[in-house]
């Protein structure tokens, strides 16, 4: 079957001196209407399923696989807050979760607070964005989105009755109660550029919501929380340097909003409470953050006292305040860590961890009283955990361990962290997991993994979905490349804006350094990225297609100089501070020296599997399929390129119902393996 070949359209346009030609702009159709346009995008599915199709019993086997470890009718572990206890379970045959409570004890009726199989009837995406009851558990605010843009409304359900008023607000991205139970107040998204700008309050059922702020600076988004210790209401402007906070009374919820501290150029700061106190964490004497706290009274910077310093090594990520200590979630050489602080005594001590490299972060802790605090941990080769541990006895309970059913033992794999060297001498973390008994010889399969933006940690989180791949001999690795958060804001600071290009070539050097190891070689490793890491992808592709067999790259930013010249698209203004603003020119320069569809050459490229979903609201459609388009054009080789888009209702992250998502991974785990001639 011949590939779809896009029509080219020449439009152009000047800027800095420059005459560009985009012979797909054409495809770039922000009413998702124009049958053109529908009809290649059409095609291009079209062509995927067939292209692949030979694979189906391999598809077929690999799903019924992976489900086969799934338990089906599970339920998660119940956590307290008031008078109920709250979950979530899911039964065999059910795409979605059914949220649940208990009153008083976990062996009192069940009362089903939502289900989302039944609200997702007639839909073909469903999502659930705010889950918040009332402190008296009488109202439940709840929010959803029916299309994937993630544009979700807001609803109230009485839950001593089942009713559910009509629409409160749409574009909702917050919601936080008062505590008299009947004020909520919420943040609300501008309609084009979906940007968090307005707070407002209201009594459901009352007069029209009254708007409380606006951030007018279109770098800032907005967001709205309370404290656990259901003292106040916190509102946080945050752009990607730059914090603001402003408070109100939650007992008093009629009372003015208070600024905490004015925003100042690169300093972001984050606040809770605690009795009399202010906690506050702030990057005023470092980038890495330090803790220092405030009276109520008198919250200028003049009275804060510190209480964890500044410290160059370990990242200060947050704070999860209680009324008799604090956890303060860490990370150091990108590994997080848990430090307990006594209130009453002003000991501190870490919670300790059996394996050297691993995940541990908070679950729901919703009791300002609680004595004991609820984490999870997993790692490479541990399945998702839950424990509560004492604070003041430091002994843990594993509370429930993710089944992984068909006789999972974590004994035949191993996992290692490798240290590859960059271009500048700098050490780049690598995970790595495999099944033991691993010769290296350098014919092993491997499937590298990366990200680095935004300074968000990549972290090693337990798949038994991977173990498909595992036990068929191949390798699984993560590359903990700058622009990541793994080693802290510095390890941040050097991956973004006009050093962006140390993420790509250090994404390169773990892959040589992989294949120096002998762990695999060039003609056996797959590498797989997605939204900034599939920009990640298309870089790395232009830079050193050479290296690579595959490429797996989902809802990939590859359109970089398009969508940050266009100010109306979601997220671009607000990211001139992650990739600069190409409206100048050593910006625009800099960014279009990597930019992957600007960089597409006449040259052999690896095979790729390229996926969308037509309502992505992070990442426009368009920016793949012009990618691919153009690929299509100049690229060299006869090797496959695969573009999967989801025409139907889907989002960021493709399907939302679970079976359809292991049905989705199954055709991708396919096209990997027949990569190396593994089709059972």
């Amino acid at each position: 079957m011949n590939p779809p070949k896009a029509k080219i359209v020449p439009m152009t346009h000047q800027i800095h001196g420059y005459t560009v030609v985009d012979d797909y702009a054409w495809i770039a159709d922000k009413t998702k209407t124009d049958p053109h346009v529908l009809s290649y995008l059409k095609a291009e599915e079209t062509y995927a399923e067939e292209m692949l199709r030979h694979s189906k019993p391999l598809q077929d086997a690999l799903y019924k696989e992976m489900l086969s470890r799934i338990k089906e009718t599970d339920e998660n572990v119940p956590y307290k807050k008031g008078e109920h206890y709250y979950y979530t379970r899911t039964e065999q045959g059910q795409q979605y979760s059914i949220f649940c409570r208990k009153k008083g004890s976990l062996t009192s009726t069940e009362e089903i607070t939502i289900d989302m199989n039944q609200m997702a009837e007639g839909h073909e995406f469903f999502s659930l964005g705010s889950y918040n009851v009332s402190d008296d558990g009488n109202l439940l605010a709840f929010s959803t989105d029916t299309t994937g843009f993630r544009q979700y409304d807001l609803y109230i359900k009485d839950l001593r009755d089942g009713k559910i008023t009509a629409k409160v607000a749409e574009r909702v991205t917050s919601v936080s109660w008062a505590n008299d139970n009947r004020t909520i107040f919420y943040t609300q998204e501008e309609p084009e550029t979906k940007r968090s700008n307005k707070f407002f309050r209201q009594v459901p059922g009352g007069e029209i919501a009254e708007l409380l702020y606006e951030e007018k600076d279109e770098l800032y988004r907005i967001y709205c929380g309370k404290t656990r210790s259901k003292g106040y209401v916190i509102l946080t402007s945050s752009s990607s340097t730059t914090s603001e906070c402003r408070y109100l009374s939650a007992a008093d919820p009629l009372s003015d909003l208070k600024l905490f501290l004015t925003r100042r150029e690169n300093h972001e700061y984050y606040i809770d409470h605690i009795g009399d106190r202010f906690y506050i964490r702030t990057n005023d004497h470092g980038k890495n953050f330090r803790l220092v706290t405030s009276p109520l009274t008198d919250v200028s910077e003049s009275g804060w006292k510190e209480i964890i310093p500044h410290r160059k090594e370990v990242m200060l990520e947050d704070v999860d305040c209680f009324s008799g200590h604090f956890v303060a979630v860490e990370r150091e050489n990108g590994v997080p860590m848990l430090n307990v602080k006594d209130l009453r005594t002003g000991d501190s001590h870490y919670i300790e961890f059996p394996e050297p490299v691993y995940v541990a972060h908070p679950m729901q802790n919703a009791e300002f009283d609680a004595v004991r605090y609820r984490f999870g941990y997993e790692s490479l080769i541990t399945p998702s955990s839950v424990f509560d541990y004492d604070v003041h006895t430091r002994g843990r309970t594993l509370l429930k361990q993710q089944p992984v059913l068909g006789g999972y033992d974590p004994g035949l794999y191993q996992s290692e962290r490798l240290y590859a060297t960059a271009s500048d001498g700098t050490k780049i973390p690598i995970s790595i997991v495999y099944k033991k008994e691993l010769v290296r010889d350098g014919l092993r399969p491997l499937l590298l993994e990366g990200y680095g933006s935004y300074g968000i940690s990549n972290d090693v989180d337990f798949s038994s979905n991977r173990i498909s791949l595992l036990d068929r001999g191949m390798i699984y690795a993560v590359a903990h490349i700058r622009g990541g958060g793994e080693l802290g804001k510095e390890w941040h600071d050097q991956g973004k804006m006009m050093v962006k290009m140390n993420t790509f070539t250090d994404f390169i050097s773990s892959a040589e350094h992989l294949i120096a190891g002998k762990y695999t070689s060039s003609d056996r490793l797959i590498i797989a990225g997605g939204s900034a890491g599939g920009l990640l992808m298309g870089a790395v592709a232009n830079l050193r297609p050479d290296l690579f067999k595959a490429i797996v790259s989902y809802v990939p930013f590859v359109d970089v100089m398009n969508t940050m010249l266009d100010a109306s698209l979601p997220l671009t203004v607000g990211e001139y501070l992650e990739w600069g603003n190409p409206n100048e020119k050593p910006a625009y320069d800099y960014m279009r020296s990597y930019s992957p569809y600007d960089n597409i050459a006449n040259m052999a490229y690896p095979a790729m599997l390229v996926r969308t979903s037509i309502n992505d609201s992070q990442v426009m459609y368009w920016e793949p399929a012009k990618y691919v388009a153009k690929l299509r054009t100049l690229k060299t080789d006869s090797n496959p390129l695969l573009f999967k888009i989801k025409l139907e209702p889907g989002g960021h992250g493709g399907a939302s119902g679970r079976y359809d998502k292991l049905k989705d991974l199954a055709f991708d785990y396919a096209f990997i393996l027949e990569q190396f001639g593994i089709n059972t």
